[in-house]
């Protein structure tokens, strides 16, 4: 029986559950850093009186450090491991958030905001994958839609930082109190081992071997007795079948994604990760400026904000428990278009209570969303070519959150004030509509699918 037999058939066992927290915990802090991006603007936008196109450039050099790290994290982790290249891209994202709140001036913030987005968007995606190849067959959707959940917590923590610590300290501050966490996360992450499968598949069987079985044993020794499907669960000894490692250089990989039996589900990867991206950051980090444009100060902005984000919560509770149950794309269709619904409602809001219920709405759809595409992207892929897959798509998906910080606010003022707010999110409706017409009509379904191995 191969290692990831093994794994398919366990359940909940405390090394998966150490996993689970640990990689939350660094996306909660990494959410944090992203969070505290659209306070951020919005602070030294006033402070040192920047221009509509130079807050949107702030916006995107994150972002285009993020596409850079993105794709070649995901060669990376193929090559040399998910794990090593979580705890480097996390070291990078920590550095360069602190030399943020170092930064003399506006070209430096540019820089060094780039060198903090290598490090963001190189882990997220393979924390992920990591975080499905610990999973068995039938859970592996929800703990990744949990691990994203984690997502939630940290831009809460951002709307703290923002409402009760930029108007007293400064947007500095900020910055600093996202580095901190993120070292200690790093720390925490030895603790956790590489992931069996990719050992599987480069031939470290010994050390797969190890990890898996104690897994298997942590669950004889509970008393369940089984891994609670119905399958008797028996510790298998000695060495797993051999499974050839097939290396492939960073090219084969990308291109093995356009092979035709992956080229449908690449081009639709690629079509998701594109459209949610465009239209989550052409909202997310405009929303507290948008809101003081439309008469409310900046901590008030701050504070509605902070609303919106506890609203993610049930958003990621509601896709883990869907996901598992009626299938990942039925899920992600149904979030798709709940967006899009919540962003003309937002747009359209004429109230005070109508513009925090329809922004509550947004961010609900909106996390709820991006667990299903977290959770939906590494289960397209065999292990050979797993963090390329979802490294590439999410790097490709990052032109869409790079383009969309610098869109928003020309498509704001070519309109005017007056009306600017309105189309910008009737726009954004337009692309979540196209994107869940996509994955409802392309999309394969992946709920308990095994996906076979390159030879």
């Amino acid at each position: 029986m191969s290692i990831s037999q093994r794994l398919d058939r366990l359940p909940a066992t405390p090394l998966l559950i150490k996993v689970i927290i640990i990689a939350g915990l660094g996306l909660m802090f990494d959410a944090m850093d992203q969070g505290m991006v659209a306070g951020v603007i919005a602070s030294i936008g006033l402070d040192w009186e920047l221009t509509t196109a130079q807050r949107g450039l702030l916006g995107s050099s994150g972002v285009l450090g993020m596409l850079f790290g993105a794709l070649v994290s995901g060669l990376a982790a193929d090559r040399w491991g998910r794990r090593t290249i979580v705890l480097v891209t996390l070291l990078i994202f920590s550095f360069g958030s602190l030399l943020c709140g170092l930064a003399p001036g506006f070209e430096w913030l540019l820089v060094f905001r780039f060198i903090t987005g290598i490090g963001l968007g190189g882990e997220l995606p393979v924390i992920t994958t990591y975080v499905s190849e610990f999973s068995s067959l039938k859970n592996r959707g929800r703990n990744v839609v949990i691990v994203e959940s984690f997502w939630a917590w940290g831009w809460i923590l951002a709307a703290l930082v923002a409402y009760l610590a930029i108007p007293l300290y400064g947007w500095r501050a900020a910055f600093f109190i996202g580095a901190v966490p993120a070292l200690f996360a790093a720390a925490l992450r030895f603790l956790i081992p590489e992931s069996p499968r990719f050992l599987e598949r480069k031939g470290r069987l010994d050390e797969a071997d190890k990890i898996v079985t104690k897994m298997e044993r942590s669950i004889e020794q509970s008393g369940t007795g089984g891994t609670g499907f119905g399958v008797p669960l028996s510790v298998e000894s000695g060495t797993p079948n051999p499974v050839p490692p097939v290396p492939l250089s960073p090219l084969t990989a990308f291109l093995t994604l356009w092979k035709k039996e992956y080229r449908q589900s690449t081009i639709v990867l690629w079509v998701l990760w594109f459209g949610v991206n465009l239209g989550y950051y052409g909202f997310v980090l405009w929303t507290p400026s948008f809101l003081v444009e439309q008469g409310f100060d900046l901590v008030r902005s701050f504070e509605f904000t902070l609303y919106m984000c506890f609203a993610q919560l049930p958003g990621y509770l509601t896709a883990a428990l869907l996901i598992e149950k009626i299938g990942r794309k039925r899920v992600l269709t149904i979030f798709l278009v709940g967006t899009a619904c919540a962003a003309w409602f937002f747009g359209h809001a004429d109230s005070l209570p109508l513009v925090i219920l329809s922004g509550c709405l947004l961010y609900f759809f909106a996390l709820g969303t991006w667990g299903c595409v977290y959770s939906y992207t590494p289960e397209l892929y065999p292990t050979a070519i797993r963090t390329t897959g979802a490294g590439s798509a999410s790097a490709f998906g990052r032109v869409g959150a790079f383009i969309a910080p610098m869109i928003v606010p020309v498509v704001y003022a070519f309109v005017g004030p007056e009306y600017g707010f309105e189309l910008v999110f009737v726009l954004l409706t337009g692309v979540f509509i196209v994107v869940a017409l996509v994955v409802g009509i392309l999309g394969v379904e992946t709920k308990g699918k095994v996906i076979p191995e390159i030879e």
